[in-house]
């Protein structure tokens, strides 16, 4: 019976390499025939392309199957049980979260994100952006520009990285105007993958690797993770850094951090020193088994589509189960809906811990600020603010990568149910320090059951926010886009 048992185990080890092998067999297949197809495009080009070409529809008549399905970025027709390419008020949804962001401009605007051909106009018309009327003036800096478009690194080539990010957002309106695409991702001399950003290429020279002896499956996520990952803005000149030095988990990052001294603000009600997670899809990817088994984003994100008897990648980049024929079956072979289950199941499970985080962790702020007001000192308050940014840090750095309950389904459990601890801990600090200034009772809860009455609570002018951005979009950004047509910068279509 042992050595059945030990029989079968030795099949089930090579069929599962089998099936490893098969994959990455298909993936370097198809990347063989692209290239194939490629060098024929490009003995015929009908517009010749030097330097960096913002402008995507001058791509359109060499690649029209590639710039076809990337303007359906545009669609927001798809809505999962818990995701899509539609714009959701979050804020709404989850009052808390104003909470957790207030004295941070999240706690004014926070939707779920939409395609690619969105960026501009969705990053222009937040009220994270606020309305700036001079290139001096606004709350955010110009590096915020700096995944929206691949005008940023044309402008970065025209006035150098130090001085594009060391702006303000609204100095680069009128340049920045082109949504992702083309240029962000491919060299338009020959279509290769290519680093376009300098953070990526800075954050593996910091590690000792030299991206540029990144396989070509390896390029079809590096592409991706110039945007899609954490980041911070160091410094006085807001230079864009990936915290990647320690490694690419919540406690490395977490250790950068603090060895740097860093903070993304105070927080307006416990005056906790806030870390705010940006979107570490990428190093969560990493951690899962997709990730571990060289899958690649663009494997899920824009599988291969024929037409014609020609073979490209669909840059319709979306949500893989919008498509589960061409991503999912394409290794596994459960019907659609098992498929779709099993990721449902996964985030389930995972944003049943997110909301008790959230509500716990609100609380924590709320109790801190009760505590500051009864009289604490910086000193009994010192392991409370501790113990609120770390349960912070894992609450966003869990929530902030839209697909991590899928893509590392136990590492993102395992960072919020740390997350809900350090938050309990953190209530469990204050009522210590407030029995010490004599108050044993409840902390009383206001009334944040809604986006508007959480907003008011943490003394947010939304009125006032929505006249200003108003007219910023009535008579700012017409001017940014005539100045731009004028300059050449949009393409005449």
């Amino acid at each position: 019976m042992e050595k059945k048992l030990k029989s079968w185990q030795g099949w089930l080890l090579f069929g599962g390499s089998m099936v490893v092998v098969f994959v990455l067999g298909l993936c370097v297949s198809a990347l063989t025939e692209r290239r194939a197809e490629l060098a024929s495009v490009f003995n015929n080009r009908k517009t010749v392309i030097t330097g960096i070409e913002a402008r995507n529809e001058v791509f359109k008549d060499d690649f029209p199957r590639e710039y076809q399905t990337w303007t359906e970025t545009a669609k927001t027709d798809f809505q999962s049980e818990f995701n899509g390419n539609i714009a959701v008020d979050v804020l709404e949804q989850r009052p808390e979260m104003v909470i957790l962001w207030a004295g941070y401009a999240f706690s004014k605007d926070y939707s779920t994100p939409r395609g690619h051909m969105h960026a501009i106009e969705d990053i222009t018309a937040s009220l994270r952006t606020g309305a700036p009327a001079t290139a001096e003036d606004g709350p955010q800096p110009s590096t915020c520009w700096t995944c929206k478009s691949p005008d940023v690194p044309r402008m970065m080539e025209a006035v150098g990285v130090d001085a594009f990010y060391n702006n303000k957002w609204g100095a680069m309106g009128s340049e920045i105007v082109n949504p992702i695409g083309c240029a962000d991702c491919h060299e338009p001399e020959n279509m290769n993958l290519h680093i376009s950003r300098p953070a990526l290429i800075e954050a593996f020279a910091r590690q000792g690797r030299d991206i540029t002896k990144a396989t070509p499956q390896e390029m079809r996520s590096l592409v991706c993770a110039q945007c899609h990952v954490e980041y911070y803005f160091k410094g006085d000149g807001k230079y864009l850094t990936f915290p990647w030095d320690k490694g690419f988990t919540v406690e490395d990052m977490e250790a950068y951090y603090d060895n740097e001294g860093f903070y993304d603000y105070i927080h307006k009600l416990s005056r906790a020193p806030i870390l705010k997670a940006q979107h570490p899809d990428y190093e969560i990817a990493q951690m899962g088994i997709h990730g571990q088994r060289g899958v690649s984003c663009a494997d899920c994100h824009m599988p291969y589509k024929s037409e014609g008897g020609v073979k490209f990648s669909d840059h319709h980049i979306q949500s893989p189960l919008a498509m589960i024929d061409r991503t999912c079956q394409t290794c596994h072979r459960e019907s659609e809906a098992t498929l779709r289950n099993n990721v449902y199941e996964r985030q389930r499970k995972a944003n049943e811990i997110r909301n008790r985080l959230e509500q716990e962790l609100a609380k924590a702020h709320i109790e801190a600020k009760f505590a500051w007001d009864k009289g604490a000192t910086d000193d009994q308050m010192k392991d409370v603010l501790a113990l609120i940014r770390q349960a912070q840090w894992r609450w966003d750095f869990g929530v902030a990568s839209h697909g991590g309950a899928f893509h590392a389904p136990q590492e993102i459990q395992r960072i919020l149910s740390h997350g809900l601890d350090k938050a309990m801990q953190a209530r469990l600090a204050v009522s210590k320090v407030l029995a010490k200034h004599g108050y044993t009772d409840d902390v009383p809860m206001p009334d944040i059951s809604t986006k508007d009455k959480a907003q008011h609570y943490i003394g947010l002018d939304m009125d006032a926010e929505r006249a200003a951005k108003d007219k910023f979009l009535k008579t700012t950004v017409p001017a940014w886009l005539e100045k731009a047509k004028a300059n050449g910068r949009l393409a005449q279509i």
